[in-house]
């Protein structure tokens, strides 16, 4: 295992205080559009904690903080940057290929949104480059699964408890149940890739770092 880069804590402080902004951001106009429909802010809450997108930012807000307070953290651990960065790529990506066309956000909303989507995963990317490398193993690649896997679970439950879905692929009753077994496998399908994908470029760093000592 090779250590992390001197810049490390730097990048991954300022991933979590760019996330956590982020969050704050977009919390506060999810319960100010609540609040203007008579609604309260549990209700407000409750949608919050429905998207993929603000349960990934806040793992990484969570994992960075780590890394950039106290390296060694439990919370920091390699197996846990790599279910993090898999995650918020994963919301990087999917926006920029399923959602960004399906509305034009504006205002505040259009900070939140940018921020959430194109900041944090190449800024957390960087984080976890600069991180220590080298002790990922290839049957750590499912540990990466586990999140997304149990959101889509939670989505599913959510949806047939109040009849609303995140995201439209999600939604059975649009895409009807074909439609969401495919999207479910495709993502799981580019997540292992994606994890697989970053193991090899753990052990290739981790490799070509102790070979210039």
């Amino acid at each position: 295992m090779d250590r992390p880069s001197t810049w490390m804590q730097p990048i991954a402080r300022t991933v979590a205080l760019v996330a956590g902004f982020a969050l704050v951001l977009q919390l506060a106009l999810i319960v100010g559009q609540f609040a203007g429909r008579g609604e309260g802010v549990g209700a407000a809450l409750w949608r919050f904690f429905g998207f993929f997108t603000i349960l990934s930012n806040l793992f990484v807000c969570i994992v960075a903080a780590a890394m950039g307070l106290r390296a060694g953290s439990p919370l920091a651990r390699p197996w846990v940057r790599l279910s993090a960065l898999v995650a918020i790529l994963l919301v990087g990506i999917t926006y920029s290929i399923a959602l960004r066309h399906v509305w034009e956000p504006t205002g505040w909303q259009a900070v939140a949104d940018h921020l959430l989507h194109d900041a944090v995963p190449p800024l957390f990317l960087l984080a976890w480059l600069a991180s220590g490398h080298g002790t990922l193993r290839w049957g750590q690649v499912w540990r990466a699964l586990l999140f997304p896997l149990a959101y889509l679970a939670y989505a599913v439950a959510r949806g047939a408890y109040d009849g609303w879905y995140a995201y439209y692929f999600l939604d059975p009753g649009k895409a009807g149940w074909d439609g969401f077994a495919a999207a479910a496998g495709g993502i799981t399908v580019a997540v292992a890739l994606g994890a697989a994908i970053l193991v090899a470029v753990d052990r290739w760093l981790g490799g070509a770092r102790a070979r210039r000592r």
